[in-house]
């Protein structure tokens, strides 16, 4: 997470280490293990390189270095480092994507959008004036041309 942030574990699930079934922790906690099922940890989650998470994950915060199959729920901030590889969708309000990182799936920054009245009415109208003043354009370009070479062009608009 952050450098200057200290985070307590209070949980550790070892590398080599098999959970099947759900996961929940009342504090911080890594992952360097295999947890399948979901994963629901009160405060911040750090899966490292070798951890394996099949299930859903829902944490304050989560730091990925290694793989999830699931969906992540990590309303404060999600992290995925070089390492990750995260095949479901993301719903967060801060995301960090390291280059190479593998990320398939959609994002949700959990931002709400003001409906608008006559939504889609000014991009429509900005496209219908874009046709007409495009349709002008090659018209004018095209009586240029009739002027120099003397034939008559005609527009199929």
């Amino acid at each position: 997470m952050a450098k200057t942030e200290t985070i307590k574990i209070s949980t550790l699930i070892g590398a080599g280490s098999v959970c099947d079934g759900d996961f929940r922790c009342a504090g911080s906690a890594r992952i360097d293990g295999t947890v399948n099922g979901n994963v629901d940890i009160d405060g911040t989650l750090i899966i490292g390189t070798v951890g394996k998470i099949n299930g859903d994950v829902l944490a304050k915060s989560v730091q990925v270095g290694g793989e999830v199959v699931g969906d992540i729920n990590a309303p404060e901030r999600a992290e995925l480092t070089a390492t990750a590889k995260v095949l479901g969708n993301l719903t967060t309000n801060v995301i960090i994507i390291d280059e190479n990182a593998v990320f398939q799936g959609s994002v949700n920054m959990n931002q709400e959008v003001p409906e608008r009245k006559n939504k889609g009415f000014a991009y429509k109208k900005a496209v219908k004036e874009g046709k007409k003043s495009a349709a002008v354009a090659v018209a004018e370009a095209l009586k240029e041309v009739e002027a120099e070479s003397g034939e008559v062009k005609t527009l199929d608009i």
